[in-house]
């Protein structure tokens, strides 16, 4: 093709382009405007295909091509000192539980320590009770007097085969207790008989033939109201038993101040004989054990209950109810091996541990002395106060006693 001699000039091309009239039928044309389509989605389709394969770069492994185990200590070098990976931490949401038959208990806060007051510790009082009606009209008259805070005490008793009005009187007494401005902060009853048919007098409540039998049935009862009555929140357990004529009112912080994990005070009585007024030794299941007792256990059956202050066995052992005096340091401390009931506060994880009162010979002792030994075979401490003197009825006891 031959251009013109002067060159190209605009009219030159503008005369040889179509007019504008064909090149919109051409635009309008539905093939052309078919073609025009399918390019606009195939240039969509592309440019998603682009952002997707860039966005896939964020979940490059940021680990190496090879396994740690087998990169060489140059390798693993080589890459630590350049990549800096990066640590999401995705918490979990609490989960939450919304069904009533589901309970939760957390007894990591419950904690036995001297400062319960400051911690405001709970503190369980526990009383078993057989035809013990004279005695509680004294028996609450003292616990009323406790300075321990009383909304931070629960009250418990098991009353087990009675024949006087021991559940009636104890009713009524809890029932006029708990009007009170200081109440307690709760009281249960529980009752249990064992069939276990003792008379209460003297002579036949502490004779030798009673004392394993009757121990056994006391460590069970002790037993049954302590599964029952103990609770999550409790920190302290303080048995006390019902016929005790005077005790100080401070005496749960007496006790707990020492931060023991068993702890008995020593347990007298006043007899008055003309006059005069005879401090009289009470609790001989309070005791540090001898070379004697040991051997004369290692002896005996398994299943012989020894008894204290009895002809029939002398075991040599040495009284906490033979030692002290009312009058000097009361915080005084002695090591025990046996403990008696009338006082004695324990951590209730001792408790909680399986410790228990043994209604069968566990070392050839039961009950309070049973639960002593088991303590001391699981590692708890048990001590003594020999200066602080709990006072007991006096129960005229003569014959085999100690």
């Amino acid at each position: 093709m031959l251009l013109p001699k002067g060159g190209v000039s605009w009219k030159a091309a503008r005369s040889s382009l179509p007019p504008t009239r064909a090149i919109w039928t051409v635009v309008t044309r539905p093939r052309f405007l078919l073609f025009a389509a399918v390019a606009g989605i195939i240039l969509l389709l592309w440019r998603g295909v682009r952002s997707q394969a860039n966005d896939l770069q964020s979940f490059y492994c940021w680990g190496p091509k090879k396994s740690p185990m087998e990169m060489t200590l140059n390798e693993q070098v080589s890459w630590n000192k350049h990549l800096n990976t990066p640590v999401i931490f995705n918490h979990h949401a609490p989960i939450e539980v919304n069904s009533s038959t589901i309970q939760h208990v957390d007894l990591n806060p419950i904690k036995s320590t001297p400062k319960a007051l400051v911690n405001q510790e709970r503190v369980l009082i526990l009383t078993p009770l057989k035809d013990a009606a004279p005695y509680l009209n004294k028996y609450f008259e003292l616990i009323a007097e406790l300075t321990y805070p009383h909304d931070l005490i629960d009250l418990a008793f098991l009353v087990g085969d009675t024949t006087d009005e021991t559940l009636a009187v104890l009713a009524t007494e809890l029932e006029r207790i708990q009007k009170r401005p200081d109440k307690f902060r709760s009281a249960m009853i529980v009752e249990k008989d064992f069939n276990f048919k003792l008379s209460q007098d003297v002579k036949d409540r502490h004779s030798f033939e009673a004392q394993g039998p009757r121990r056994k049935a006391m460590g069970k009862a002790r037993n049954y109201l302590l599964s029952t009555a103990l609770k999550p929140d409790h920190s302290w357990v303080y048995w006390r038993d019902v016929d005790i004529v005077d005790s100080k009112p401070k005496i749960i912080e007496d006790l707990l101040s020492h931060d023991r994990d068993i702890i008995v005070p020593n347990i007298w009585f006043h007899r008055y004989k003309d006059g005069v007024d005879i401090e009289g030794r009470f609790d001989y299941n309070s005791w540090v054990e001898s070379d004697q007792g040991r051997k004369l256990a290692s002896k005996l059956p398994k299943d012989v209950v020894l008894a204290e202050g009895y002809k029939q066995y002398k075991t040599g052992r040495t009284y906490m109810a033979r030692m002290g005096d009312w009058r000097e340091d009361n915080h005084m401390e002695i090591e025990l091996d046996g403990i008696g009931g009338v006082n004695i506060l324990v951590k209730a994880d001792v408790h909680r541990s399986g410790i228990n009162f043994p209604c069968y010979a566990f070392e050839n002792q039961a009950e309070t002395e049973g639960f002593a030994k088991m303590a001391k075979r699981a590692g708890y401490g048990v001590y003594g106060l020999p200066n602080y003197v709990v006072w007991h009825i006096d129960t005229e006891e003569k014959g085999g006693n100690a």
